[in-house]
C-alpha cells in the first residue's frame, strides 16, 4: 500500500527530502526522471523543478498541472 507524502523539502540538485504519512522519511534523487524524456524534460529547468507542491488529495508531488510522481 502506498503512503501519502505529507511534507517535502528541496535539498539541492535534483533531490527532495520527503516525509510520508507513516513517519518514514527519505531523500529522493529525481535526476533519473530526466532520462525519461517527454513531459519530464521540464524538470531539467531547475526553477521549474524547485516549484513543486504536494497534492494533498492524492498525496503525491506535483509540478504544475502536468507532472506528478507517486511514491
Amino acid at each position: 500500500m502506498l503512503k501519502d507524502v505529507i511534507s517535502a523539502t528541496y535539498i539541492g540538485e535534483y533531490k527532495i527530502e520527503v516525509t510520508f504519512e507513516d513517519g518514514a522519511t527519505g531523500v529522493v534523487d529525481f535526476s533519473r526522471f530526466l532520462k525519461k524524456g517527454g513531459v519530464f524534460e521540464k524538470l531539467r529547468d531547475m526553477e521549474f523543478f524547485k516549484n513543486f507542491r504536494i497534492n494533498r488529495e492524492l498525496g503525491v508531488l506535483t509540478w504544475g498541472d502536468e507532472i506528478d510522481i507517486t511514491p
